[in-house]
């Protein structure tokens, strides 16, 4: 049975993840922070309407991310799904000064158009077909806009307690019942695996999540 609230995390949650907000930035500086940090950071930026956004996440919120990115690729392994997962792949458009960079995004629909790039470009190259933002300790609702600016079809929220799947339209996100990119993956599912795992470790969950693949779907062609 999925865990009522409060969920397992809430017996180990943290303090709030350190966050900063900056405005009146300008998208130069932007520029010249991404240039200067290179790949040596480990903490999350956006940017919009000349504000910027910095995050560096704690452990329950990477280890929840990551173990999306185990459980889709257990499921696109076993449905025979072409999938490519980019993490946090920082996505910026110059001409409208926004940037960000998801804790985690996936290609599915788009993964043959980027299959061969070593260095995906958004902007140049499609947009992921999905993107994965844990809101553990801070909610994410105002990086929303710049995933639409974005083009980003589908968006999963997960807080800890819930997951949401919400789908780009008109410009805005609404909620959706069913995922866009896995309409058979319930997202009752997918928080239920994520909360048992604390209890009785990752590994058995993850074989006791291929089981219910396999009991519940058929392979697709």
């Amino acid at each position: 049975m999925i865990a009522t609230k409060p969920p397992i995390t809430e017996l180990i949650r943290p303090i709030a993840e350190q966050r900063i907000l900056l405005h009146h930035v300008s998208w130069e500086t932007f520029e010249c922070l991404l240039a200067d940090i290179g790949d040596r950071r480990k903490t999350l930026f956006h940017y919009i309407n000349n504000t910027l956004e910095i995050m560096s996440p704690l452990s329950l919120h990477e280890g929840s991310s990551h173990f999306f990115d185990k459980l889709l690729t257990i499921y696109v392994d076993e449905l025979n799904i072409d999938m490519r997962c980019l993490g946090s792949l920082l996505m910026k458009i110059p001409e409208l000064k926004i940037g960000g960079e998801p804790d985690s995004c996936y290609y599915i629909k788009n993964e043959p158009v980027i299959r061969d790039r070593e260095d995906v470009i958004v902007g140049q190259d499609p947009p992921p077909d999905l993107v994965l933002e844990v809101d553990i300790t801070n909610p994410s609702d105002r990086r929303l806009p710049i995933y639409a600016l974005l083009g980003i079809p589908e968006i999963w929220l997960y807080d800890g307690y819930d997951l949401a799947f919400f789908a780009l339209e008109s410009g805005k996100y609404l909620p959706i019942t069913k995922s866009l990119s896995f309409p058979h993956l319930p997202a009752a599912i997918i928080v239920e695996y994520l909360q048992r795992r604390l209890l009785i470790g990752e590994t058995k969950i993850l074989k006791e999540f291929r089981e219910w693949v396999k009991n519940n779907h058929k392979k697709q062609a």
